[in-house]
């Protein structure tokens, strides 16, 4: 079951109704826009009614963040990413998407979408159209223009009971609490002339950590007065919101009002060491960015929470007009995408190390950074983006991005006119994409051509890596001996140990890959160990998880299920570590035959059917190096033998019915998971 939301904050006031209307419209409506004004509160009401959704326990749930997208280029891909499908197919995306989406029972939460419109109209009628039992909630400032799209028209809070008890919550939680008789009914006529506005009320709330209630209403009422003439387009309550940002900006302090532009760059939630390198510069220096990060959070402009600031759209809208108004935006993307490369390379030079798997994740969760870098580089420096997406793709690739990491390469090798060892590794990146969605000879012909200019470059790093995706073609289209002649001439001329590169390292293991697939199993298993011992000693998982693949693999050959289990587990907690699903899938397989090797029917067709729904979210059927099926195809037959046919059929759909992250949870933490 789909269950990517968003944190829900605590302290949501009021909307009762709203929310039980929503509840009934969910249920009966396939489509359902919540409309209204920019800090009326659209996004925390979706997200409540998305959490009580999944709290029911009846369906999935998926969010996808839209407002960082500046068009529709990865709109499906963002989509893919909420719903846990990493798209490894060559089919049209949206055609991929729906087919992953066909039979699911979820609800997608589409955030953001009016700078999307039309392209969400087009996404969300294929995808009604296409997934009878999919339910899309959207919040937007306009409708889709959707046939049988359920409006709902979110309003701003009612001024003397909820917009009043938001204000006391949030004055309290900033350390100002509002009680005195007379305070409060300030604070009712405050939310009166703010009409209801949760984000106006917010902000105005963060006021009284420096003044009073009083002095807020007389200051802010003034403002709101000026502003009731129309001098501002657009009815009462956008008048309210805009004029309560701009009162608030102009109560900052000067270092606050730069550093509220200069953070707007952001499109994820950051912590305040990047917020530093990234914002510093004139009359932000360390000190004062700390004191500024500290002003913004009291005055509720940015929002704090397990070390990560974050900023409200409407918010960051006003902060990037300012960066536009001071002439800082193209100074400020620069230093954005420039810090972004720099994360890339250092993800790189820690590939090996005990940071593998923090890297990994840190890449993850700053997804939406790196296409905005890779967006400004691509216009700007076209050679600094091609070395970015170099570095991106493969963990990428591997975590469930490999759609965009393909397309980014593509446009990225068109703009630019860059050579060396920069174009070799885009290059052969590009062909991992490739052998990733089964194009195995366009694979290969990338990684020739790759491994010609790295020997003519004598880039030595450009032709292990050649190598290493030349030898995994072969492996792939059942060549094994091909792929050990690959590498070891590769290895051989290179000169080291496993370990003195990501490339060795590489190469080391299509070796074992290929020893196992020749039938040269003690001297795989040999040099499997030795890999692991090595990538143990460092905290590496990548590899580890693939020599415990090919382990679990020896052992199953070798009749020996207990060693193969335990390897078979090892290998999913490496890939689990990673968030490789691809991996995942593969390691399932691998488990299930051991499993049934052991005479653990029911647990081996739990794990079957886990696999079946992982190879499913890459958009693939089971797959793997050749000598992978006929194991699978035993093995299976082993289990249908210990339960019988109804039994192996009933385990089969109860593991269909059940979320696989659950039983991935019971087979690796179990009681009968520990290794």
């Amino acid at each position: 079951m789909l269950r990517n939301l968003p944190t829900v904050p605590a302290g949501f006031v009021g909307r009762r109704e709203e929310l039980a209307h929503l509840a009934e419209a969910l249920r009966t409506q396939r489509v359902v826009t919540l409309t209204g004004a920019g800090g009326v509160g659209k996004s925390r009401l979706a997200l409540e009614a998305a959490d009580r959704t999944l709290r029911a326990g009846e369906r999935g749930v998926a969010w996808a963040d839209l407002w960082p997208l500046p068009d529709d280029r990865l709109l499906v891909a963002s989509v893919a990413d909420a719903v846990d499908f990493a798209d490894h197919t060559t089919n049209p995306a949206l055609d991929s998407l729906a087919d992953w989406l066909a039979d699911r029972d979820a609800l997608l939460v589409l955030d953001s979408c009016e700078h999307l419109v039309e392209p969400c109209h087009r996404l969300v009628a294929r995808l009604v159209h296409s997934c009878p039992r999919l339910t899309v909630l959207v919040t937007s400032r306009e409708p889709l223009g959707l046939p049988g799209e359920h409006l709902v028209d979110v309003g701003p809070l009612p001024p003397a009971t909820d917009a009043v008890e938001m204000f006391r919550l949030r004055a309290a939680a900033a350390g100002s609490p509002v009680s005195s008789p007379a305070d409060l009914v300030a604070v009712a006529r405050l939310c009166a002339r703010l009409e209801g506005m949760p984000l106006a009320v917010e902000l105005i709330a963060g006021q009284l950590a420096h003044r009073t209630v009083e002095e807020v209403e007389l200051e802010l009422g003034a403002r709101l007065d000026i502003t009731a003439d129309g001098t501002l387009p657009g009815p009462p309550r956008h008048r309210a919101v805009r004029t309560t940002i701009g009162w608030s900006h102009e109560l900052c302090a000067p270092a606050e009002r730069l550093l509220w532009a200069r953070i707007s760059v952001f499109r994820e939630p950051v912590d305040s060491h990047t917020v530093r390198l990234v914002c510093a510069g004139g009359p932000l220096d360390g000190d004062e960015i700390g004191r500024a990060l500290t002003g913004l959070s009291r005055k509720s402009v940015l929002s704090h929470a397990d070390g990560l600031y974050r900023m409200l759209d409407t918010v960051r809208e006003y902060g990037r007009m300012w960066l536009d108004r001071l002439g800082e935006s193209r100074a400020s993307a620069d230093r954005h995408a420039a810090h972004f490369l720099g994360t890339a390379r250092d993800a790189r030079d820690g590939w090996l190390g005990e940071q593998q798997a923090r890297w990994y994740e840190r890449l993850g969760s700053a997804h939406a950074d790196l296409c905005a870098a890779l967006d400004h580089l691509l216009s700007r420096q076209p050679d600094s983006a091609l070395e970015l997406i170099g570095l991106l793709a493969f963990p990428w690739s591997c975590c469930g991005h490999l759609r965009e990491a393909a397309a980014y390469l593509e446009d990225a090798l068109a703009l630019s006119a860059a050579s060396g060892p920069v174009r070799t590794r885009a290059l052969w990146a590009l062909g991992i994409t490739r052998v990733l969605r089964g194009e195995h000879e366009q694979a290969a012909q990338l990684a020739a051509f790759c491994r010609d200019r790295a020997d003519v470059q004598d880039d030595v790093d450009g032709t292990l890596h050649a190598a290493y995706l030349l030898g995994l073609t072969h492996l792939l289209l059942g060549r094994p001996m091909a792929a050990r002649q690959e590498v070891e001439r590769a290895l051989r001329d290179a000169g080291g140990t496993a370990f003195t590169s990501a490339g060795h390292l590489l190469c080391r293991l299509v070796r074992v890959f290929a020893l196992t697939g020749a039938g040269l199993l003690d001297e795989a298993r040999r040099e499997a160990e030795e890999l692991r011992r090595g990538c143990v000693e460092r905290g590496e998982w990548w590899t580890r998880s693939y020599t415990d693949y090919q382990l679990a693999l020896i052992g199953l050959f070798e009749d020996r299920a207990e060693d193969a289990t335990a390897h078979a587990l090892s290998m999913l907690d490496g890939k689990r570590h990673l968030g490789d699903s691809f991996g995942i899938a593969l390691g399932l397989d691998l488990l299930a035959s051991a499993l049934a090797a052991q005479g653990a029917g029911e647990r081996a067709v739990a794990a079957y059917g886990a696999g079946e729904t992982y190879w499913s979210a890459v958009g693939h059927p089971q797959r793997g190096t050749p000598e992978l099926g006929p194991v699978r195809e035993r093995y299976e037959d082993t289990a249908r033998a210990l339960l019988g046919d109804d039994g192996y059929e009933r385990a089969l759909l109860r593991s269909a019915l059940t979320d696989p992250e659950t039983i991935l949870h019971g087979l690796l933490d179990g009681p009968r998971g520990s290794r």
